[in-house]
Parts: structure tokens; C-alpha cells; sequence
């Protein structure tokens, strides 16, 4: 099958790449030649495990293209995926900008039949105004449908390959059709592709990302609720956890979510249900625990050093939102530099990837180490932030000799807070029992 992928972002790059490795003619379009000649020559920008052999796979077997000519890919394709961003406006409600132009050119360019399928997460209503747009300046037949993604930064190409599930919304049997086709060799019963109506594919991308964000933000709630009182979130995790009914994903206390996706979502999912006269109180609420989470866990910092942060280095590790990935989008650790840099403190920080992304948006306000531990060298205190597995069983010793003091602020649990006592560290985590 003929496929183009307008936008090579996170989500186009991921269809892409794992759409060709099946045997599919894909053609990923944008507007930006460097970072397209970049893509030809198998430069990622962003890292993603596995995808970078896949696009080199794809384009050596001439099965992946890299273009700025748009309409002559469109032209040739049977689908054609919208991949752009939705950044957040100033109230929270997505810039679908880049979505209404991906529309224009996707009218100009298609010649026969085409599917347009929206794998951007879009507002209730977008398919149908595609539908509008194209309506209003071709009269080539097509058919518009909702394919939402639903990758997880660090485990994109696995989850793409192997879904949980495939939604489409869809008001047309043609394009079941097509779908059907086109995913069949990533489906299974047990994994299904799930045809909706378009308004019910719309929201699905909403509600998952935003029941997972509440899932953070309620442990969290529990893991304060568990500090006022003496009690250990982890106990309490287990004793819930262990339900069938609530399980254990997404169940990890800590300093909150980050990410291109959550945050993003759910100030959308705000702004679109009051936009129509709904009050959604639930997601507004995530959203605030979130936010009280990082202050939250500054203030452990700075009650430790009573209120007296200026001159005082802090080690950070993590700096990605999520391991696994170098995105930084509404990663906890910046808000908690921020808050220390405001304070007058200085920051050594280390991120296995995340590193260059960092260094662009701070320059020279804080220090970047090539090691984790160089980061410790003379600080007043640790905290970590992201739970790459590079920080999960370090040379405690180690630690201790090269900190100006054996303070750890721990935002992820990664350690036992008896264990880290008997090492000789003053240990601060997250709603657990000291």
C-alpha cells in the first residue's frame, strides 16, 4: 500500500518507519529540507529506542522516503496520515494550526481515492472539519477517518508493532476496508483493530491519556495523605495494587507525570469540555496535584536547608520527564531547577540522553557533567528525578565520598529507605515511611 505521513515528528517517524517495515511505500513529508536530508541520512533527531536501525532498514530496502514535495506524495497514496503537533494555546486548548494546513495540502495533492486519516490528537470535531477543508478545494473522492495513536515515549516502535489495541473512527465502510488491510499484520483477536464512530475515536486519545494521568496524580494524593500521617505509600500501593480491578501501571508515587502527551492532553480535554458548557472537575484536579507535586517536593529541599538555598549546590539526576526517552517537555526536574536557580542555588545535573535538549533551553545557568557521579562532586545534596535504570544500584560509597554532604532526595523511590539510613544518608522520598 501507498502511505503519506504528513509530519516527521514523534509520531510520524514511529507510523513511518514500522508501516515500511511490513512491506508498505511510505513517504514522510515536511517543510523543513535540512531536517528531511538529516531523516535521509538516517539522523533521528529525537531518541527513541529501536527506531533508528528501523529507518535505516526502511530506507536502504527503498521502502521509506524522506520529501518536501508533498503534493506529489499525496498524489500516489492510498492513505494519507496527518501527524502534526496540537501545541497547547495560551488557555489550553490545542493550536490545530498545523492540522488545517496539513488539510490544505492534503486537497491539492490527492488524484483517486484517498483515505486522510488524523493520527494527531485533535479535539472532538477536527475529523469533520478536514472532511470540510478538503471538501472546499477539491472534488477528487476521499474519506476521512481517526486513527489516534497511542506510543509510549521509550517503547514507541514496540507498541506500534505490537499494539494493545487499534482504534479507527470511521463513517464510511471504504475506508474500513482499506484500515482493515493496512493493519492487519499488527492485529490479533486478542490485540484488536476497533472501528468507532469518528467522535468516540476522537475522544478515546483523550480519556486514555487523561484515566492514566489520574492513576499519577491519585497515588501521589495518597503518598502525601501517607507523609501527614506516618503511613508507607508503598504498603499502601501493594494493598491496592494487587486488585484486579486497579493493578499496578501508572500506580508509582513520585514528584508527577511530564511529557509532550499528558500535561497537554488534559489541559485540551479541559478546554474543549468547558469550551461546551462542561465543568470537568476530575481532570482539573490531575492536573493541580500535579503541579502541587513538584512545589511539593522542592519544599522538602528547602525545609532541609531551612530556607537558606543561595550558594548551595544540588546534584540532579534525570532530567528527561520519563526514562528512556530525551524529552524534557514539562519534565518535573526543570521545574525543580527553576525553583532552585530562582533561590540562588547552583545545579550540577547528568541525563544519559537527555543532556543536548537541556543544555539548548539553560546554556550556561546550569553545569552538565559527563558522568552521573561527576554530578555530586562538592554538592550539598542529590535529587533524583528521572528513574533511569543507570541510577537504580550506584556505588553508594562512591556517593557519599564525593557529596559535600550524604543528602538524597529521592522524586522516583528508587531505594529502601531502611538500607539507605544503615549507609549513612539523609533520605527523603516520596510518601514513604521513615
Amino acid at each position: 500500500m501507498n502511505i503519506s505521513i504528513i509530519g516527521t515528528g514523534y509520531v510520524g517517524l514511529v507510523t513511518g518507519a514500522c508501516l515500511a517495515s511490513m512491506g508498505n511505500e511510505v513517504h514522510c513529508c515536511d517543510i523543513d529540507e535540512a531536517k528531511i536530508e538529516k531523516l535521509r541520512l538516517g539522523e533521528v533527531p529525537f531518541y527513541e529506542p529501536n527506531l533508528e536501525p528501523l529507518i535505516l532498514e526502511g530506507v536502504e530496502k527503498g521502502r521509506l522516503h524522506f520529501t518536501t514535495d508533498t503534493p506529489t506524495a499525496i498524489a500516489k497514496s492510498d492513505v494519507v496520515f496527518i501527524a502534526v503537533g496540537t501545541p497547547p494555546s495560551a488557555d489550553g486548548s490545542p493550536d490545530m494550526n498545523q492540522v488545517w494546513g496539513a488539510a490544505k495540502d492534503i486537497a491539492k495533492g490527492i488524484r483517486g481515492f484517498t483515505v486522510v486519516a488524523s493520527k494527531s490528537t485533535v479535539p472532538i470535531g477536527t475529523t469533520q472539519k478536514v472532511r470540510e477543508i478538503i471538501e472546499g478545494i477539491t472534488d477528487e473522492e476521499f474519506a476521512v477517518a481517526s486513527n489516534p495513536e497511542f506510543l509510549k515515549e521509550g517503547n514507541a516502535v514496540n507498541d506500534f508493532l505490537h499494539p494493545d489495541r487499534v482504534v479507527v473512527g470511521i463513517d464510511n465502510d471504504r475506508v474500513k476496508t482499506v484500515m482493515e488491510e493496512l493493519y492487519a499484520p499488527f492485529v490479533t483477536p486478542e490485540q484488536p483493530l476497533i472501528f468507532m464512530d469518528i467522535f468516540s475515536s476522537e475522544l478515546t486519545k483523550y480519556a486514555a491519556n487523561s484515566l492514566l494521568a489520574t492513576k499519577v496524580s491519585f497515588i501521589n494524593e495518597i503518598a502525601n495523605i501517607c507523609e501527614v500521617f506516618g503511613a508507607d505509600v508503598e504498603h499502601v500501593r501493594k494493598g491496592i495494587g494487587y486488585d484486579k480491578r486497579i493493578g499496578f501501571q501508572f500506580l508509582k508515587p513520585g514528584i508527577g507525570f511530564g511529557g509532550s502527551c499528558f500535561p497537554k492532553d488534559i489541559k485540551a480535554l479541559d478546554a474543549v469540555a468547558s469550551g461546551r458548557g462542561y465543568e470537568p472537575e476530575l481532570i482539573r484536579a490531575v492536573h493541580n496535584i500535579n503541579q502541587r507535586q513538584r512545589r511539593r517536593f522542592f519544599d522538602k529541599i528547602d525545609r532541609h536547608f531551612e530556607g537558606d538555598l543561595a550558594g548551595r549546590t544540588i546534584a540532579i539526576w534525570g532530567l528527561s520527564f520519563k526514562p528512556q526517552t530525551d524529552d524534557i517537555r514539562e519534565a518535573p526536574a526543570l521545574a525543580v531547577i527553576d525553583l532552585l536557580l530562582e533561590r540562588g542555588a547552583t545545579v550540577q545535573a547528568y541525563d544519559p540522553e537527555a543532556m543536548n535538549n537541556v543544555r539548548e533551553a539553560y546554556g550556561d545557568r546550569i553545569t552538565l557533567t559527563d558522568n552521573y557521579y561527576d554530578a555530586l562532586k562538592d554538592a550539598d545534596a542529590l535529587v533524583i528525578s528521572t528513574e533511569w535504570n543507570d541510577f537504580r544500584t550506584p556505588d553508594f560509597n562512591r556517593m557519599k565520598s564525593l557529596l559535600k554532604s550524604p543528602v538524597v532526595f529521592d522524586g522516583r523511590n528508587l531505594y529502601s529507605v531502611t538500607k539507605m539510613q544503615q549507609r549513612g544518608f539523609m533520605y527523603y522520598a516520596v510518601g514513604l515511611k521513615f
